[in-house]
Formats: C-alpha cells, sequence, structure tokens
C-alpha cells in the first residue's frame, strides 16, 4: 500500500467502525469504516448481517487500494512523490469522493505543487 498507516489511522478515526450497516449522511447504506461495497462488489444493504473489526479494515484497505489511491493519483500524479501529502488527499477523497476532488481548485493548486493554497483549499 502506498499509504502510510498514519493516514489510514485517520480515516479509520474520522469514520469510526461500526459493525451492523447504517445509513451515512448522503443516505447510502455503510458498514465498517464507511465501506458501500464488500470485497466482492456487492453493495452494502441495511438488512446485511455485521461485520467484525477485521472484516471493516480489510474492506477499507481494499477500498483504499482499489479506488481511492488510484483515483487521487489520476487527478493528482505529483502525490505519488509526496506520501504525506498523498494520505491527507486520500482521506479528502474518502469522505467526499474522487469526483469532488477531480473538479477542484484543490487539485489545481497540487498539480501546480503550491503546497500553501492547497493547505487553504482545504480549510476553506
Amino acid at each position: 500500500m502506498l499509504l502510510k498507516q498514519e493516514a489510514v489511522d485517520l480515516i479509520k478515526h474520522f469514520e469510526g467502525y461500526r459493525s451492523k450497516p447504517y445509513l451515512c449522511s448522503a443516505g447510502v447504506p455503510t458498514i465498517g469504516y464507511g465501506s458501500t461495497f464488500y470485497a466482492n462488489g456487492t453493495k452494502v444493504t441495511l438488512q446485511d448481517s455485521p461485520i467484525n473489526e477485521q472484516i471493516a479494515d480489510d474492506l477499507l484497505n481494499l477500498t483504499l487500494n482499489r479506488i481511492f489511491i488510484p483515483g487521487v493519483l489520476r487527478c493528482c500524479p505529483v502525490l505519488i512523490n509526496h506520501p504525506n501529502k498523498l494520505g491527507a488527499i486520500v482521506a479528502f477523497a474518502y469522505n467526499l469522493g474522487v469526483g469532488r476532488l477531480q473538479a477542484s481548485t484543490l487539485r489545481r493548486r497540487i498539480n501546480e505543487q503550491n503546497w500553501e493554497a492547497a493547505a487553504e483549499e482545504l480549510l476553506k
């Protein structure tokens, strides 16, 4: 995995762990640390059985490696050389979506390597 464990821990901290399915703030059935799909691609439903923390951790890592890290690097390829910044932006994308990053001023600032302006965008 390209992400440092600190970045994964940050995502886990802000997402929180829930063993039972729930509706996230966007109204999407979610489980574990914010997973909306299982490893086999099946969508989470509110009728699903609870999962343990190890399965939630595995789902988070799988989702980060399959979707969010590649999505962030497609938007901001310069982050491959900045693991701490990559972790922060993956956490941003995990929360708000890669599409939101793709259409953002934040993306432009990152690709310009204007780190001060990028940090200002994150604080908005």
